[in-house]
């Protein structure tokens, strides 16, 4: 079975977050067009993402052997299945749906946490002797990433590169690691009142359609 991956980005309730909320019906509107797809969920506010210590580490983005972590100390061999369990769950899905607010110019940092730990040597990257640069290993099947994104303000496009770096840098990160197609949907202008948002949302809900429309998503064909 095919899998979504729903990764949310915000301590808010649902209820009280754009992001989450345009996620939620971005996600149930590709489930009713793709029943075929199992959903998994993971809040980044709620799960605990490790941060990367130096003794999990072998080399550069590259996680210590089996052996190497049964002579570490009890912590840091849970700190290193954790970071396994993480990575192995983002390559087995199929499609991503990020729903995350802009904070600070990009995201909120257990987003960037929960990245370091999936870009991996070996399992989504790898550096080719010789290549010039490393390469992303999950071209293997075709795959799509969502970024679901919330502002305040309203931010002209021809403005974005500089007051909206994380944009970028979501898709940047997604096609290093071999993810090519990538659909951005952005909740722009949900101010500071709760009908601010409320419009925002609304506006947002009309470009699910078109873009879930866009994804080249391969039905399962049963024998």
């Amino acid at each position: 079975m095919k899998k979504l991956l729903y990764i949310t980005v915000n301590s808010k309730p649902e209820s009280l977050s754009a992001s989450k909320t345009i996620g939620r019906d971005f996600v149930n509107k590709f489930l009713d067009k793709y029943p075929d797809f199992e959903i998994e969920e993971l809040d980044l506010y709620k799960e605990h993402i490790p941060r990367l210590e130096y003794a999990y580490f072998e080399g550069r983005n590259c996680v210590v052997s089996e052996e190497a972590a049964r002579k570490l100390p009890e912590k840091e061999q849970t700190e290193i299945h954790k970071i396994l369990e993480l990575c192995n769950q983002f390559i087995q899905a199929d499609v991503y749906v990020i729903a995350s607010p802009m904070w600070s110019l990009s995201f909120p940092a257990p987003l960037k946490e929960y990245i370091d730990c999936i870009v991996q040597v070996g399992k989504t990257i790898t550096f080719p002797k010789k290549a010039d640069k490393p390469e992303g290993l999950l071209n293997d099947k075709p795959r799509t990433a969502v970024y679901i994104q919330s502002s305040g303000g309203n931010i002209a496009w021809m403005m974005r590169p500089m007051l909206n770096k994380g944009l970028d840098y979501i898709e940047d990160i997604m096609k290093f690691m071999g993810i090519s197609e990538f659909e951005r949907l952005l909740v722009d202008g949900t101010g500071t009142t709760k009908e601010e948002m409320t419009i925002a949302i609304e506006k947002s809900k009309k470009k699910i359609g078109s873009i879930i429309d866009k994804m080249d998503i391969k039905e399962t064909v049963l024998s």
